[in-house]
């Protein structure tokens, strides 16, 4: 072990180095500036200078979702701290592993209302993984070290470090290695052989399995041991909007993505299951729909990392606690244990009655009559044009679900979008975070025009740093989504969701003031060869502004409050789910 005379603020900045951090977000401010001073001088770290906190946190995400490394955002007190709650709140809905460092006032200013004072540890209690307060300095070191384990192990998640201003001005005796003090925290990742037998002996005995596969699979890097469990079964297969890319969208196994938006055959797969194989995924109510009318004849088996998430909201048959990778590997030996035992599931059946829900039912959309640019085309043309190598993020609204239906994506971790929490603002400063922790791949950000004003200000940082990142505006001058259901659910009264941004910004002017590239592109001819134009530039940020018609909605739907089995694929108009046709 060894010892050295250093600040607070310096031993911070040590303690990030030896955790292995190159990358920081954030924005200096009173109470956090002591550590500042000792960044500056760092020739490990590497810190953007952002230009609002809440896009410090959704690039850490990014970079965090790209590299499967922990991202680590850096504010101060009070409002800085604060403006840092959503994209925490983001990540632990979409389990992201992130450590969030804040300043706070002296200690002896602690309760007493001082400048710029905010109980952070206490406002982000429920939406952090685990948080901690530092009022000495000689806890600096090890808390560091707790906090990026706690992230970064079992489900990850954000860890918030709160550090009173005095503990990082004083000095002290500072000590490396150092020993972590979590005795009570030890997530369990084998899950248990007994319970894998059993889901093993449901799945050659079903006659219409799904394998539902969530973001865990993701998290836990096992998407090699799904497609081997997927092919060795033979059962259909359906991941959700957090598992994109978890298993190729282009494997005739694939089914889609169920839930809300999903496609009727993944919807119509689940609803008719006998048996739900659930790996890292959470029930959540954008895919379950109405949850007494969800999957009704089917059998659970559910494996998560999360015990809390077991049987939350579907009682699980077969529950398993454990790392999804882990979990897989020991079904793949226990399935073909029961192989070699001569059982095997015949889903011949089930496969007919797919297949014609797949045929019948196929993805789609109409081209607008006016001749306008149909949003749908103009993202399935990125797609095609920019290739499966690429990570594409969203933002959330309509745009979100077009990206997630009419991108392909053949790899984990691909698609980067906001799931749990739904924030808009989302894919600029999270497409930032992803470029600069993977330099060498194209990054895109499937953006709407309401979304893209929430954090645009992130061009100016990308810009000034080099990130070369493309924007793409699907700009319909509204609220799309909100629109769509104010179309549907409230007789076409289009209240506070016109943004008039087709005339109020001048995106492309926007673009060219924050230093990045603008182009525009409103006629479907000319698609292809804007796309083109901004993959050839990489010296710069682009952005550019699709103008697309309104009124363009996603299909399919299942209506909030709704059973799956009413999932619509056009405005009144229902699938037939009996005949397939």
């Amino acid at each position: 072990m060894t010892t050295e005379q250093m600040t607070g603020a310096q031993a911070l900045v040590r303690a990030l180095e030896n955790v292995g951090v190159d990358t920081v977000f954030g924005i200096p401010g009173g109470a956090i500036l002591p550590a500042y001073d000792p960044l500056f001088d760092s020739r490990k770290i590497r810190h953007i200078l952002v230009r609002h906190e809440q896009g410090a946190g959704h690039a850490a995400q990014g970079y965090a979702m790209v590299t499967g490394r922990v991202g680590v955002c850096m504010a101060t007190s009070g409002p800085g701290a604060t403006n840092l709650v959503t994209p925490i709140a983001d990540a632990y809905m979409d389990s992201v592993p992130m450590v969030a460092i804040t300043g706070q006032v002296p200690s002896a200013a602690i309760g007493t209302d001082a400048f710029q004072e905010a109980d952070i540890a206490g406002i982000t209690m429920p939406i952090t993984k685990h948080n901690f307060l530092i009022t000495d300095p000689r806890d600096i070191g090890r808390t560091i070290v707790e906090a990026f384990h706690i992230a970064s192990t079992g489900r990850p998640g954000p860890v918030l470090v709160d550090i009173s201003k005095d503990a990082l001005q004083a000095t002290f005796e500072f000590e490396w290695p150092v020993q972590m003090q979590l005795p009570g925290y030890r997530p369990v990742t084998r899950p248990h052989s007994k319970q894998v037998r059993e889901a093993a002996r449901l799945l050659t005995a079903a006659q219409r399995p799904v394998l539902y596969v969530g973001g865990g699979v993701v998290k836990a890097g096992a998407s090699a041991e799904l497609r081997v469990l997927a092919e060795l079964t033979g059962a259909p297969v359906v991941t959700t909007l957090m598992a994109k890319g978890a298993f190729p969208d282009s494997h005739p196994q694939h089914m889609g993505m169920p839930g809300m938006h999903g496609n009727v055959g993944a919807v119509g797969a689940l609803q008719k299951a006998d048996l739900l194989v659930t790996l890292g995924a959470r029930f959540d109510d954008r895919v379950t729909g109405k949850l007494d009318g969800f999957a009704p004849h089917a059998k659970v088996v559910h494996a998560d990392i999360d015990p809390a998430e077991i049987s939350k909201n579907r009682h699980a048959d077969v529950p398993i606690v454990g790392d999804a990778r882990e979990v897989i590997a020991d079904l793949i030996v226990a399935v073909q244990a029961e192989h070699d035992a001569g059982r095997r599931g015949d889903y011949a059946e089930w496969w007919r009655q797919l297949e014609a829900w797949r045929e019948t039912y196929p993805l789609g959309y109409d081209q607008p009559e006016d001749g306008s640019l149909s949003p749908q085309h103009v993202i399935e043309r990125i797609g095609r044009m920019v290739g499966p190598d690429a990570y594409y993020v969203a933002g959330v609204g309509q745009h979100q679900m077009w990206a997630a239906q009419f991108i392909k994506y053949e790899r984990p971790g691909a698609f980067l979008n906001s799931g749990g929490a739904g924030t808009m603002g989302y894919a600029v400063p999270a497409a930032m975070g992803a470029k600069v922790g993977r330099p060498d791949t194209q990054v895109w950000a499937i953006d709407g025009d309401g979304c893209f004003q929430m954090t645009n200000q992130e061009l100016a940082t990308c810009a000034i740093e080099g990130i070369p990142v493309k924007i793409a505006v699907i700009n319909n001058g509204n609220l799309g989504m909100v629109r769509q259901w104010q179309t549907l659910f409230y007789n076409e009264r289009y209240s506070n969701t016109n943004l008039h941004s087709r005339r109020i910004p001048d995106f492309v002017k926007l673009a060219e003031a924050y230093g990045c590239v603008g182009l525009r592109c409103d006629r479907p001819e000319d698609v292809d060869a804007t796309i083109a134009k901004a993959m050839e530039i990489n010296d710069a940020p682009v952005v550019i502004d699709f103008v697309v018609h309104q009124d363009a909605m996603v299909w399919p739907m299942v209506a909030a409050g709704t059973a799956n089995d009413d999932i619509k694929i056009a405005r009144d108009l229902a699938p037939d789910w009996e005949n397939g046709d």
